[in-house]
């Protein structure tokens, strides 16, 4: 999934939407690094400080913890979530 800029949807959310994705699919499995700020600056077209929303939002929502001078990895227990969409449960 690409980020859209047309989307009302604050890009960060739709970062954050993308990795969630990627975890829900199997592509990033528990304990994998989630991709650095620097990467998503690059990948994405986006700000430093976007790239900490998105990681913030993900932390929030329980898909990823930071460990300090280690990284951000994904859960090793992940959140309910609605069956395919994306989106956790609220």
């Amino acid at each position: 999934m690409e980020i859209d800029r047309f989307d009302p949807t604050p890009i960060y959310k739709q970062v954050a939407r993308v990795i969630r994705g990627k975890i829900e699919s199997g592509e990033l499995r528990p304990k994998d690094p989630v991709p650095s700020e620097s990467k998503m600056v690059s990948d994405y077209g986006i700000a430093r400080d976007t790239a900490r929303q998105a990681v913030a939002l993900l932390r929030s929502e329980g898909w990823v913890i930071t460990l300090p001078q280690r990284g951000t990895f994904v859960a090793q227990e992940l959140p309910a979530s609605a069956p395919g969409s994306g989106e956790s449960a609220d």
